[in-house]
């Protein structure tokens, strides 16, 4: 086995997929935390079905660069969904539900339509579970997943203070002089960002279990914002590699089988946490 998964790593297109896998987890699992004790966790949904339609309107239209609109388009819609939430009587939810049906429907129907492609059912599952084979990421694809995480990174980092503080007390924060729509809509396009990294791994459907899974898990055991943080980017890194290595030998999908090793993470957690006697 080990033989094995030393040869594949002799093509680079292996690695390459490999590093993909790990940004995008971190990234995830960053966030994650903050968008499960915000509410907030439907969010990725949402986006991720738009990034399905964007990338619908990109491959009928024959634009090879598809990032080209479906970044913009999925960063709108993130900043959309925070403005019309709070400040129409159209709740979040339904805000969520509404444009995460309709991106999805009208996205279908587009490639159904338009597009040129002969295996259409082929390309549609692709976009909707990730890629069935590992060999679909290239060198542009790297570079890209690096600079968008480098970003993520950056501004977790350094409003790391901020994002704590509207993450549990928005009012709180605000008699402090923080601007809590500022940073929520930051948390917002960094959403929508990791969701763009996603799409081609795991694809449109499954991206929210890589933001909740791992921040859910770290909750059963630990309790103070950093330890749930740090947890939190360590199941999700083990759990991308895992799922990564198991794909990689037994030719499963990719996000599939990564949102598996997570959900199987998330149980043995909740085994450890029922014995040793904590509740949530």
């Amino acid at each position: 086995m080990l033989e094995k998964i030393a040869y594949y790593f002799e093509f680079p297109i292996v690695r390459y997929a490999l590093t993909v896998a790990l940004l995008v987890a971190l990234c995830a699992s960053l966030l994650g935390v903050t968008l499960v004790l915000k509410r907030f966790s439907f969010i990725g949904d949402g986006l991720s079905h738009v990034a399905f339609g964007a990338t619908a309107v990109a491959t009928v239209t024959g634009i090879t660069n598809q990032m080209i609109i479906v970044i913009p388009l999925t960063v709108l819609s993130a900043v959309l969904l925070l403005r019309t939430g709070q400040n129409t009587k159209i709740k979040g939810d339904a805000v969520i539900a509404m444009i995460s049906v309709g991106a999805l429907a009208v996205g279908y129907m587009l490639i159904n339509m338009f597009s040129q492609s002969a295996n259409i059912a082929g390309d549609v599952c692709s976009t909707l579970f990730g890629s069935t084979s590992i060999l679909t990421l290239d060198k542009s694809d790297v570079m890209l997943c690096m600079g968008l995480s480098a970003v993520v990174l950056c501004v977790f980092v350094l409003f790391y203070n901020k994002i704590f503080a509207v993450t549990f007390d928005e009012n709180f924060s605000k008699a402090t002089g923080i601007n809590s729509e500022i940073y929520n809509l930051i948390i917002a396009i960094i959403t929508a960002l990791i969701i763009v990294l996603a799409m081609k791994l795991v694809g449109s459907l499954i991206i929210s279990a890589l933001i909740i899974f791992p921040a859910i898990t770290a909750m059963r055991i630990f309790r103070s914002f950093k330890s749930v943080i740090l947890c939190s980017a360590v199941i999700s890194v083990v759990c991308s590699g895992t799922g990564f290595f198991i794909s990689l030998l037994f030719g499963t999908p990719v996000g599939a089988t990564i949102v598996t090793a997570n959900i199987v993470v998330f149980f043995i957690f909740s085994l450890i946490s029922s014995f040793s006697g904590q509740k949530k």
